[in-house]
């Protein structure tokens, strides 16, 4: 060992040491490269999810798109040209001739003749209602049965119609002279009060529409049971309802009826809301032995791929066609030979002042034919069949 060198033991020492520092300055590199790398990590997954939820967006946002153009297209009218059209009644025309069992089932769209406005029509009340814009209903008392209405009561006095579901509150297939025998009017009568107190239940017939004091979940109609004194109702079903009333609803004939039915021509309804009821659309039965079904509507249904044929035309337009087809003259309506006339209930004394409505007259003059499309005199919608009933998801407030 040279004079004033370091020693053995001094150098493994200072190799010790400088080993230990440089493990020391290895664990540090370690651990800013464990963070970096972390940071990384967490900065890609959030990157990726950033990523994934604008992907999501745009997923959302091109879904909220497609529905938006499929809800115009199904709102959108279609009109058959007329030898398309021609060409469909002809083949209908067959399917009524050898129906052994024909229901028919109606909707708003018959009573469009009427200047009755349909739901969800582009001018429909549900339509406007949606975009935010006021509904107006017509004095009712100034319609009548539509060329479509008068053709059913003939195709079923002729037989070739065994019976009527209807969705409608109008009133009309009775005025046609269609015997109630043979209709359901599953969401009520706009004309008939009932007595439910009573046992069968008392039904009185009017000459004017019962339901202006009444809405969805309050059906007192303010006049009284001639037998018991009980309070009337109205027989109208709105939106979110459930009909219980054995009359004018009549469930159990529909229901027969259909079970029967070999085939069912739908008219002017959407079906949105006649899909909800199975019992109508034999859905128990195998899909070989349920009834063929044709429908007549300007717009998509939910029952399109269903039907043997869809006729996309005006419901006059084709029944006038179809009865050209089977040879069948239409009756005209007329007033003196109304039966809700007949049917009706004379109001007691004290009750004239009980309703504000327009009553029926049968003694008014026959409109020239060129009138029967004419507008009817517009009124702000006060509630009944044609009020509060028709807003979507309404709450029933508490009775207090």
């Amino acid at each position: 060992m040279a004079a004033g060198g370091p020693s053995r033991s001094e150098r493994k020492a200072a190799e010790r040491v400088r080993r230990l520092r440089e493990e020391q300055q290895r664990e540090r590199l370690r651990q800013v490269s464990r963070i970096l790398r972390k940071a990384a990590a967490e900065r890609s997954a959030e990157e990726g999810r950033l990523l994934a939820e604008s992907e999501d967006l745009v997923t959302e946002l091109q879904g909220r798109s497609r529905r938006r153009e499929g809800l115009k297209r199904r709102q959108e009218e279609v009109c058959d040209d007329p030898e398309e059209l021609r060409r469909k009644v002809r083949e209908l025309a067959g399917a009524v001739r050898n129906a052994k069992y024909l229901v028919v089932y109606t909707g708003a769209g018959i009573s469009t003749a009427a200047s009755i406005p349909d739901y969800r029509g582009p001018n429909g009340v549900w339509t406007l209602l949606q975009k935010g814009r006021s509904v107006s209903a017509a004095d009712l008392s100034e319609a009548e049965p539509t060329l479509t209405h008068m053709s059913i009561a003939r195709l079923h006095e002729q037989k070739l119609v065994r019976h009527v579901v209807s969705q409608n509150c109008d009133g009309l297939h009775v005025r046609s002279g269609l015997p109630r025998t043979a209709i359901s009017e599953l969401h009520g009568n706009m004309y008939i009060e009932v007595c439910t107190a009573c046992t069968p239940n008392r039904e009185y017939v009017r000459v004017f529409d019962v339901t202006e004091r009444t809405a969805l979940h309050r059906h007192q109609t303010g006049r009284a049971c001639h037998k018991c004194g009980a309070q009337l109702r109205d027989t109208i079903v709105h939106f979110g309802e459930r009909g219980t009333l054995g009359q004018p609803l009549n469930w159990e004939a529909a229901t027969q009826a259909a079970s029967k039915a070999d085939t069912i021509l739908c008219l002017g309804s959407s079906l949105k809301v006649l899909k909800k009821y199975p019992r109508l659309w034999c859905m128990t039965k195998p899909p070989s032995r349920r009834p063929k079904l044709y429908i007549v509507n300007l717009q998509w249904t939910p029952k399109d791929d269903w039907a043997a044929l869809k006729l996309h035309g005006k419901c006059d337009d084709v029944m006038q066609l179809l009865m050209d087809e089977l040879g069948l003259e239409i009756p005209p309506y007329s007033r003196w030979q109304d039966p809700i006339f007949s049917l009706a209930t004379p109001l007691r004394a004290g009750e004239e002042g009980s309703h504000t409505r327009k009553s029926l007259c049968r003694s008014r003059e026959e409109p020239p034919s060129g009138d029967r499309g004419a507008p009817l005199s517009s009124a702000p919608v006060l509630g009944g069949w044609f009020g509060k009933g028709c807003t979507k998801r309404t709450k029933r407030k508490k009775i207090t």
